[in-house]
C-alpha cells in the first residue's frame, strides 16, 4: 500500500518542497529544454527520509501517538470531571463544582482514574489518524491531480482525515470504552487491568465495540474539522497575519504559529462533536443502552453540558497536538512541505482566460 504512494507522490502538489521548473532555451526547441532545479526556502539540507516513503509515513504515525498520547493523557483530570459532568449533571453543577466533589470524595489521585487507557488508546489513535491522513491526501491529490488537488484543497483534507479517522476510532473504541466506564461508574473499577476483563466478563466483545458507532459520530466531524481547520487557518495567518513569509520564520517561529492555529481549529472541533461526545460518555456508562435510547432520554440540551470545560480542554489538546506533531517532524528532520501553492500550470490556465 504504502510502495504505492511513491508513484502517486511524484505529481503531488503535497510531495516534498523540491520542485522543478522547466525553463526554455532561448534558441532552443521547446521540448529540449533544459531543467533548473529549485528548492523552497523552507526546505532543510539532509532530510532523513523521502517525502511519501514508507518511513516518512511510520514516522508520521510515531509523531502521532507522541501528539495524542501525551496531550490525552495530560488532560485526564479535566476529562474526568467532564464526563461526569455528562453523565450526572445534578450531582456535578459545573466544572470546579466537579473537581470539588471529586477531590473530596476520592482523593487528589482520583483526578487520575483512566490514565492508563487514556494513554495507550490514543497513542494507537494518534498513530493510524496523523500516519494515514499524510498518506490518504498524497493518495487522493494522486487521483484527482495536481491543480484539482489545489482547488479543492478544503475538500481534500476533510477527505483524507475522515478517512484517516474512519480506522483510528476502531482502533481507540476499546481504550475509550474502558476509560468511560471506570471515570462514570464510581465502585466497577479503578485500573485497566481491573476493568477489562469485568466489561469483557459482564458484555462480551460488544463491550468494547458498542460505542464505535457514536465514536465516529463525534470523532471523525472533530477530526475532519481539526485538519481542515488547521490546515487553513494555518495557510491564513502566513498570508495576512505573520508579517514576514514562511520562508524566513525560524523554526521557533514556525511551531508558534501552528500552535496558534491549532488552538483556533480546536475550539471549532469541541463545538461540531461535544453533542456525539456526550452520548459517547453516557452511552458508555448504561449496559444495555443504545445510542438512541441514549439520545431520547436525555433530550436536546443536555446534550451540551460540559461544553465550557470541552472547549478548554480541547482547545489546548489539539494546540499542543499539532505544536508536538511539528516539532517531531523538525526534531527528526523530516520534509515538511510549505503551504499548498497554485501550480504554475494552473496559473497559466488563468492567465489564458483573462486574456480572453
Amino acid at each position: 500500500m504504502f510502495q504505492s504512494a511513491l508513484d502517486i507522490v511524484k505529481n503531488s502538489s503535497y510531495r516534498s518542497p523540491i520542485f522543478r521548473a522547466h525553463c526554455e532555451a532561448a534558441d532552443g526547441p521547446k521540448n529540449l529544454s533544459p531543467v533548473r532545479t529549485i528548492a523552497a526556502a523552507s526546505t532543510a539540507t539532509g532530510d532523513s527520509c523521502e517525502f511519501g516513503s514508507t518511513k516518512y509515513f511510520l514516522l508520521c504515525g510515531w509523531g502521532g501517538i507522541l501528539s495524542c498520547g501525551i496531550t490525552h493523557t495530560g488532560v485526564v483530570p479535566l476529562d474526568l470531571v467532564k464526563c461526569r459532568l455528562q453523565v450526572d449533571p445534578g450531582k456535578y453543577k459545573n466544572l470546579f463544582h466537579g473537581f470539588k466533589v471529586t477531590v473530596a470524595e476520592e482523593g487528589v489521585r482520583g483526578l487520575a482514574k483512566g490514565w492508563a487507557p487514556t494513554f495507550y488508546g490514543y497513542s494507537m489513535q494518534g498513530a493510524c489518524k496523523f500516519g494515514f491522513y499524510e498518506y490518504f491526501k498524497v493518495m487522493y491529490t494522486g487521483i484527482i491531480g495536481e491543480e484539482n488537488a489545489y482547488l479543492w484543497r478544503t475538500s481534500l483534507y476533510l477527505a483524507a482525515s475522515a478517512s484517516a479517522e474512519f480506522i483510528a476510532d476502531i482502533a481507540l473504541s476499546p481504550m475509550e470504552a474502558i476509560k468511560v466506564k471506570i471515570q462514570t461508574s464510581p465502585g466497577f473499577a479503578n485500573t485497566l487491568r481491573e476493568a477489562a476483563p469485568k466489561m469483557y466478563g459482564e458484555e462480551g466483545v460488544n463491550a468494547f465495540f458498542k460505542s464505535l458507532v457514536p465514536l465516529w459520530c463525534r470523532q471523525i466531524p472533530y477530526t475532519m474539522m481539526k485538519f481542515a481547520c488547521f490546515e487553513r487557518t494555518l495557510e491564513m495567518l502566513y498570508k495576512y497575519v505573520v508579517p514576514k513569509p514562511r520562508s524566513e520564520c525560524s523554526k521557533g517561529e514556525q511551531l508558534v504559529v501552528t500552535f496558534a492555529a491549532g488552538y483556533i481549529a480546536g475550539v471549532f472541533c469541541a463545538i461540531v462533536s461535544h453533542p456525539a461526545d456526550t452520548v459517547v460518555s453516557k452511552l458508555n456508562q448504561e449496559k444495555g443502552a443504545t445510542a438512541v435510547d441514549v439520545v431520547k432520554k436525555m433530550g436536546f440540551a443536555a446534550m451540551w453540558k460540559g461544553l465550557g470545560p470541552r472547549i478548554i480542554m480541547i482547545g489546548t489538546l489539539t494546540a499542543a497536538q499539532w505544536f508536538i506533531y511539528d516539532f517531531v517532524k523538525v526534531a527528526l528532520r523530516m520534509p515538511r512541505p510549505p503551504p499548498p501553492e497554485m501550480p504554475e500550470s494552473l496559473k497559466k490556465k488563468l492567465a489564458a482566460q483573462e486574456k480572453h
